[in-house]
């Protein structure tokens, strides 16, 4: 037996993982290795509502596991709150490396709006990556009272965000 596809994901849904997404900064990104071994590694993101970019380095392991199979996983939670309560997101989707220089420099404004108070590098040159996860299944996980309430979505058509 098969388990039913998940829903498409709502306005309400997106709203809610675009707020946690806008305030968090990490996320933790798992790509796949030559071995098939699943590598795990943690970088700083940018998200314009759910999807997200990030940088590497051209000689990375990151970017060469991206180059061969753009499949990807990420997660991203909030910091517990007094009680133990907590969000989170697991998003699985495709990366492609972003190669127009009016986006990236569209990013760069981001960042540095985004984060005044810390000194951003702003990718230039040939030494970086700028990479783009686009979503496909997302997964939302809440802990509260200590009990996890988890909801996983379909990406199609987004609805923005009101």
């Amino acid at each position: 037996m098969t388990d039913p596809a998940p829903p498409p994901i709502h306005g309400r849904a997106v709203e809610a993982i675009t707020g946690l997404l806008h305030r968090e900064r990490l996320m933790s990104l798992a790509l796949n290795r030559s071995d098939g071994w699943p590598q795990v590694t943690t970088v700083g993101y940018l998200n314009e509502g759910l999807n997200l970019y990030f940088i590497v380095a051209r000689c990375s392991q990151k970017f060469a596991n991206a180059e061969r199979d753009p499949r990807a996983s990420v997660a991203i939670r909030s910091e517990s709150g007094p009680h133990g309560d907590a969000v989170g997101v697991s998003m699985s989707g495709r990366i492609r490396e972003v190669l127009d220089p009016a986006t990236i420099d569209r990013l760069n404004h981001q960042v540095a709006e985004r984060y005044p108070e810390v000194h951003v590098y702003c990718p230039a040159g040939d030494a970086v990556a700028v990479l783009h996860f686009a979503p496909e299944i997302v997964s939302t996980v809440g802990v509260i009272d200590g009990r996890s309430q988890a909801q996983t979505f379909l990406i199609g058509e987004v609805p923005p965000v009101s």
